[in-house]
Parts: C-alpha cells; sequence; structure tokens
C-alpha cells in the first residue's frame, strides 16, 4: 500500500499491478478510495469502483471452464484435488466444489499443499491411494514443482489440469519442467489473427516470434492505456477513467479468435464473452504446447 501511495504521489495516471489475487484483495480497498489502477488479475470481490481490470481469471467462472478440459480428455468423473494453501487455492476449491456438485463429477479426495515449493509426497500418494481418474491443481503454480520425481516413484501418469496456473510454465523454467503433459487453461491461441498480426510485427523488430501468452496479453493490456491516455479529457486520473469507460469492443490478441475489450460505467472486467481463456496441454516434449479445447465450442483434440 505504501508503494501505490509513492506513485499516487509521484503523480501517475494509472497504476499496473499488483498481479497476484493475494496481493489484489488486500489493496483493494486501498486502491478503490485513493487512486484508479490496471489490474492483471484480480478476484471477482476485488472490481472496486474505481479499479478496472483484465481479469485472467475470475475466480467465480475459471472454474467452469476447467470442467470443459476435464470432460473432453475421456470424460473423468472422480478426480483428486491438490490445494495451494492460499487465498487462491481456497477460493478456486470452494468453487471447484460448486461446479462438480452441477456436473455430476465426483471430487474423491482434497489434499492440502504449501503454495511453495515442498515436499508434497504423502498429498499425491493420498490422491493414488484414492485410485481417482484425474488430478486437478488449485492455486498459483508454484505449490507443484516436486510433483514428477513423486509420479515417478509411483509410476503414475494420470490425467492432469490445471487452472491460469499454468500460464506460469512460459516465464519460469521450474514450473514448465513441473507441469509437462499437464493441461491447463491459457490465453494464446495460434488461430487469434489479431494475435499473429502483432508477433509478426514484434518479429520484424526484434527478430523472435515468442508464441505464447505473455506478449499478447501484454500487447491487450498497452492497447487499452493508449486508448485511455489518447481519449483522456483533462489527462487526469478521473480523465483516464472516464476514457477507459469508452473503451468498446477492441480486438484482443490474446484468448481465441473474436475476444473483445471492452469496459463501461459498470463494465470493469475488460476481456468479454467465453473466448478470452483456452486449454492448452503442455506436450511431454518439452518443447510445445498444443490447443486442447476452446470454450463455447467442442473439443479441438
Amino acid at each position: 500500500m505504501n508503494a501505490y501511495g509513492e506513485l499516487v504521489d509521484e503523480g501517475c495516471l494509472a497504476v499496473f499491478g499488483p498481479s497476484i489475487t493475494d496481493n489484489c484483495v488486500p489493496t483493494k480497498e486501498a486502491i478503490g478510495e485513493r487512486f484508479r489502477a490496471r489490474h492483471q488479475r484480480d478476484r471477482h470481490r476485488g472490481l472496486a469502483g474505481r479499479v478496472d481490470v483484465l481479469a485472467v481469471h475470475g475466480l467465480d467462472d475459471r472454474r467452469a471452464r476447467l470442467l470443459g478440459p476435464l470432460k473432453a480428455k475421456g470424460g473423468h468423473r472422480e478426480i483428486g484435488v491438490l490445494v495451494e494453501q492460499s487465498l487462491v487455492g481456497q477460493s478456486y476449491v470452494t468453487n471447484l466444489r460448486d461446479a462438480c456438485r452441477r456436473e455430476g463429477i465426483r471430487i474423491v479426495a482434497e489434499e492440502p499443499i504449501a503454495q511453495t515449493a515442498q515436499d508434497i509426497g504423502p498429498a499425491v500418494r493420498a490422491l493414488h491411494d484414492a485410485q481417482v481418474d484425474a488430478v486437478v491443481h488449485c492455486g498459483f503454480g508454484f505449490g507443484i514443482v516436486l510433483i514428477s520425481p513423486v509420479l515417478e516413484e509411483l509410476g503414475w501418469d494420470p490425467p492432469r489440469f490445471m487452472g491460469t496456473s499454468f500460464q506460469n510454465a512460459w516465464i519460469n523454467p521450474i514450473v514448465w519442467n513441473a507441469i509437462l503433459g499437464w493441461t491447463g487453461l491459457d490465453q494464446y491461441d495460434e488461430a487469434n489473427l489479431v494475435g499473429q498480426q502483432f508477433l509478426d510485427e514484434y518479429e520484424k523488430r526484434s527478430g523472435r516470434r515468442p508464441q505464447y501468452c505473455v506478449p499478447v496479453v501484454n500487447r491487450d493490456l498497452a492497447t487499452i492505456l493508449l486508448h485511455a491516455f489518447a481519449g483522456a479529457r483533462p489527462l487526469s486520473p478521473r480523465g483516464v477513467k472516464e476514457a477507459l469507460e469508452r473503451v468498446k469492443l477492441l480486438p484482443a490478441a490474446s484468448g481465441s479468435p473474436g475476444t473483445r475489450l471492452s469496459f463501461g460505467r459498470w463494465t470493469r472486467r475488460g476481456w468479454v464473452g467465453t473466448t478470452y481463456l483456452v486449454a492448452r496441454r503442455l506436450d511431454p516434449d518439452g518443447v510445445t504446447a498444443h490447443l486442447v479445447q476452446r470454450f463455447g465450442a467442442g473439443p479441438t483434440a
């Protein structure tokens, strides 16, 4: 909160961050009361009147999106859950339980794990002993970085699913190695022509073509801020806020084709529709990830 205050005192028109749920919620009231902020990630109850977000996941709706790949990859009906002991983990599993009840999926076992890299052998063995059809992870992602040795010891290779913690693989090699073979929620879709055009331009300038979620997501963040700054009258925090409310249905680089960026007086989430998340699987070859499902459509693989 002190850091936010310092930025406000410096005259910032907008503040980008924080980026983790457990940090967003404690700062929500200060953000809402003191200044306008841009959030990349936030939970639903964090959407205060002066906070606009590009919510990579509302914890109340990504639960349902997770069920798509679960059903698509063989109709798994009895699952085991590894729950990180954090705000995001607890919120996630609460909503997952509700969604599973509605979809007829039974949670056979839930095992708590730390939110940092700790020994999770006992928790994984408990799910193995419960003979679950599939494993679901609830949390930010660092709690399962030591899972591979346990699975190898057990000779167990169950279908494994996670939420948008899957995106951490692209920026952290330790997580990448841990979630080889996992299916997770992502925001990169190679069929999104807006995203591909952005990567074309990026490649021309840099000689690289980073085909994963971070570049296209940050392009969307930059796009809405540029529109807000350009349309602000006056160029002040309130002017930026009101200009953001006039941003409507901009084509997004992230998500499936047709994803849009849109705000309004009572619309604070940014990405709209059912397409801004997709399911991808990180292939065991350690090189590629392939699209499993676009939400709102049938499975693609």
